[in-house]
């Protein structure tokens, strides 16, 4: 688990290790915070964050969906280059672990995102 800005998120896809816990706290931006992805992608040694909704959020597009990723990483990302996933972790979610004593800055283990 990643804490960010008050808020919790889990990586869910470490791409040709993209993950970088200090690069991405200091190009986090609260603007962020809205969306249930935040996908971060490396090119010419600079790191840049999009987010995305999940398919059923209630401000979701076409573009912003999760579902449009691999469209995203076609079109706008360098060929081949290195990035990660993250997903707010929900409010929940967080309590449950907060409660069982979990770690809040530890890498979850890689999985691919899914669809709601």
């Amino acid at each position: 688990m990643i804490q960010v800005g008050g808020k919790v998120f889990e990586l869910v896809k470490d791409h040709k290790s993209g993950w970088n816990i200090d690069a991405f706290r200091d190009r986090y931006s609260e603007v962020l915070e809205r969306y249930d992805y935040i996908v971060g992608d490396w090119g010419y040694s600079q790191l840049r964050l999009r987010g995305f909704f999940r398919d059923t959020h209630p401000k979701v597009t076409k573009e912003s969906s999760i579902a449009s990723l691999q469209d995203y990483l076609n079109e706008y990302c360098n060929f081949g280059c290195a990035y990660f996933i993250i997903e707010k972790v929900n409010n929940k979610s967080q309590q449950k672990q907060q409660d069982n004593g979990q770690p809040q800055d530890t890498a979850a283990k890689e999985k691919e995102p899914k669809p709601s």
